[in-house]
């Protein structure tokens, strides 16, 4: 008998594999709602916590740190996931906080080995 366990829905998030994909595990702050997968979150100085990558913070998060790989509920409790920290990414499948775009951040982005491309 078989079962079916889940689904594989392509989102176009990673885009090539010129570039080595790495992950590692991140703490996301609480409170913070559903982030989905493809939220570029930052790192916040005085925590260490994750947060949806904004520029207009100056707290840490203004600075571009991951990819998260999954989608994650923050709830009322801090949150361990992970977060792609390079590979080649689809500009267009990204999500950030504010009116921040993959352009506000791509140079930083690329500075940790996270690279963006326009995919459809």
């Amino acid at each position: 008998m078989y079962k079916v366990l889940g689904e594989f829905i392509p989102d176009n998030l990673i885009a090539g594999n010129e570039f080595p994909i790495l992950t590692k595990g991140i703490t996301l702050a609480k409170d913070q709602g559903v982030l989905l997968r493809g939220t570029v979150v930052g790192i916040v100085t005085a925590t260490g916590l994750g947060k949806i990558a904004d520029k207009s913070e100056s707290d840490g998060a203004q600075n571009p740190y991951a990819i998260l790989t999954d989608t994650v509920d923050t709830g009322e409790d801090d949150v361990v996931t992970t977060g792609y920290i390079s590979g080649l990414f689809n500009a267009k499948a990204l999500i950030f906080g504010g009116e921040d775009t993959a352009a506000d951040h791509e140079i930083e982005l690329r500075k940790l080995g996270i690279y963006l491309k326009e995919s459809l």
